[in-house]
């Protein structure tokens, strides 16, 4: 039998990386869901990703992100990977 685990993770970075970092994670391909928190806990915004969601697709979410970058200094970002 085939089970997937989730693991998430989360780390601290700086609204600068933000953009630069969540690239980085779809390029990885193992990440089921992207969740940008600010620095008091609350969810700005939750980005699933599915098999296929590459390229053009993922454009309008990362100008998205990119906004959330100028207006935050800090954040985190809670990965949910697929572990097999």
């Amino acid at each position: 039998m085939n089970e997937e685990k989730i693991r998430k993770e989360e780390f601290a970075i700086s609204g600068e990386k933000l953009v630069s970092t969540v690239k980085e994670l779809v390029r990885q391909g193992n990440i089921r869901r992207v969740t940008i928190k600010n620095k008091e806990g609350k969810t700005l915004i939750e980005i699933p990703l599915t098999l296929g969601v590459v390229g053009a697709v993922l454009l309008p979410t990362l100008a998205a992100i990119g906004a959330i970058a100028a207006l935050v200094t800090e954040c985190t970002i809670v990965v949910e990977k697929v572990e097999e």
